[in-house]
């Protein structure tokens, strides 16, 4: 029995340094940035390298993208708005199904201000633990809740919940249009209740900052949103401009075409 033991010990010491598969579930993440230089993804990077997905933009160039998980407000969203409308920053928010349903007029605002919506699941269920029928029919639903209020169709960009996902996950998604969206800055920052300040929150952002950067925020956060100025004040002296995630996908249309 403890000669099986150890045989079983050593065979998941060995399967969770090997390349992934489409059976076990991965939670994104990486090696954060430091100094202004991109994170490193290590094999996330080769997997999802392989699907349609966003997850660092040009790291040559200062660019920044800026997405918001929304899965519940708690009043800091009004906020957030007005300082991107303020600058005039341009943002996709991914949305779930109860937010859609709580929340209709900041969904309107969204859209009216120019920002996209993207694709957070109705549920927030785990792609990775559900059938492919169930995947569809939980992304569909959020879709046809933001048509009912905005008028748009089919959404592009999906945030997979919790960043959860496999290679099944994300070939479903591809075959059914959408593009996947990681992120390469992030921290943890959706514990409303925990709160640091603002310039916690700035410090955080600042530290990880990198060209090209994808920046996960949550707008629960009341620190984010009285931040955010000051990181998008900081930022704009550094030289960097804001870009929605149709301009990167433009641009790496242009990149793997034309060269």
């Amino acid at each position: 029995m403890k000669r099986f033991l150890s045989i079983f010990m050593i065979m998941m010491v060995v399967s969770f340094f090997q390349p992934m598969n489409d059976v076990a579930a991965y939670g994104w993440g990486f090696k954060q940035s430091k100094e202004g230089k991109p994170p490193e993804f290590g094999i996330y990077e080769k997997i999802i390298d392989k699907y349609r997905t966003l997850y660092i933009g040009n790291t040559d160039e200062k660019e920044i993208y800026f997405t918001f998980d929304q899965g519940y407000e708690a009043g800091y969203t009004e906020k957030v708005l007005d300082v991107l409308k303020k600058y005039d920053v341009p943002a996709t928010f991914f949305v779930t199904g109860h937010y859609v349903k709580e929340e209709p007029e900041l969904i309107k605002r969204m859209v009216k201000d120019g920002h996209q919506i993207g694709n957070h699941s109705y549920h927030h269920k785990d792609f990775t633990k559900i059938s492919k029928d169930e995947m569809y029919e939980d992304i569909e639903k959020l879709d046809k809740a933001v048509e009912k209020i905005t008028g748009e169709k089919q959404l592009v960009y999906l945030r997979p919940p919790k960043g959860t996902f496999n290679e099944k996950s994300l070939q479903w998604a591809e075959e059914k249009g959408y593009i996947h969206v990681f992120w390469s800055l992030a921290y943890k920052d959706w514990e409303r209740d925990k709160t640091e300040g603002w310039k916690y929150s700035y410090d955080k952002m600042m530290q990880q900052v990198h060209p090209g950067a994808i920046v996960l925020l949550h707008t629960v956060s009341k620190d984010n949103a009285e931040a955010l100025e000051h990181v998008i004040e900081k930022l704009q002296k550094e030289g960097y401009t804001f870009k929605d995630l149709d301009d990167l996908m433009i641009q790496q249309f242009i990149d793997t075409t034309l060269f």
